[in-house]
């Protein structure tokens, strides 16, 4: 247990303090119902206002791994060509926690009967703190240590396209488009050190279809990528099933990772819930000490009976 907790902490310590290049925007396996997060292309483009929460916990079992948690709310308005939107994400790492929050703006345009394509911006803000307290430092009387973050600010301005048909859909986009340093390079008497947190830009690309398999019987296979500079390149491909328009399931695997279940059910017109369970591939998952990862989301949606009959949407 020490030694996976040492390990743990020396990840901790490279993700949050050092000149690092790996992933560090939150991990999610639902990303298909939690779009607007990562695109604002996305807003207002269900033709109704969208509320999602989500919470995801990764690696339980593990002293510090991350937990999410997303909440999203999104709406056409006017003539439905625009949609705004406001999402917030609270991600914790060990002794860092992260706060994003913007406001989506999307503009759409017909390109045929079917066929919508938005170009959106997100604009708003990130905050940091990190408590070096819960770290077993060795050397408390190093300088790199002395000092804790407290609500750490830099702005967040992103943009995305997104593309849907009436059963195609696909986009690209950057969440945060300014890579801020969260921590000044500096100097001592006795060594020079090169501290710093920088954000890194995260490209994120999603596609996916619905198929009509029967009457009752729907395949919708999706999938992600995401890349950012000097992390490897992440792919998730998600098969997911919806049958008689109230049951969602599925597998997905995010590759060289995870293998994932997912689960969900359209309580009613207006209602969906979902639960995921993500096993590790790699040998972290092997561990005693990993239970695996859970998500689970809620999505409520507020709409007219004129909307439902006019825009049903599997995505």
């Amino acid at each position: 247990m020490k030694k996976l907790q040492l390990i743990l902490v020396t990840i901790l310590i490279t993700m949050v303090m050092m000149d690092t290049y790996a992933q560090q925007d939150p991990q999610y396996t639902q990303y298909m119902y939690n779009t607007v997060v990562i695109n604002p292309a996305y807003a207002g483009n269900r033709g109704v206002t969208s509320i999602v929460g989500l919470h995801r916990s990764q690696w339980v079992g593990l002293d510090g791994a991350p937990r999410t948690q997303s909440f999203s709310i999104h709406s056409p308005v006017g003539e439905k060509n625009v949609g705004l939107g406001l999402s917030i994400v609270n991600d914790a790492l060990g002794p860092a926690q992260e706060t994003y929050f913007g406001v989506d703006f999307s503009y759409t345009i017909n390109t045929s009967d079917n066929g919508r394509l938005s170009f959106g911006l997100k604009g708003g803000g990130h905050l940091l703190d990190v408590d070096l307290s819960k770290l077993n430092i060795a050397d408390r009387s190093d300088p790199r240590f002395s000092q804790n973050v407290d609500n750490k600010f830099s702005p967040v301005i992103g943009a995305g396209v997104y593309y849907h048909g009436e059963k195609f859909y696909a986009g690209i986009s950057v969440p945060n488009l300014v890579e801020t340093e969260h921590f000044d390079r500096s100097t001592n008497d006795n060594s020079s050190s090169s501290f710093v947190e920088q954000e890194r830009l995260h490209y994120y690309g999603i596609i996916g279809y619905a198929f009509d398999l029967t009457d009752q019987l729907k395949f919708k296979p999706s999938a992600m990528v995401k890349a950012v500079t000097g992390a490897p390149l992440q792919v998730d491909a998600t098969a997911n099933f919806l049958l008689m328009e109230k049951l969602h399931m599925g597998i997905a695997y995010r590759w060289d990772a995870a293998w994932s279940g997912l689960v969900g059910f359209q309580v009613s017109d207006s209602m969906l819930i979902g639960l995921t369970y993500d096993r590790e591939s790699t040998d972290l998952g092997n561990t005693v000490y990993n239970d695996g990862s859970f998500e689970v989301f809620l999505r409520f949606e507020l709409f007219n009976e004129y909307d439902r009959m006019l825009t049903p949407r599997f995505f």
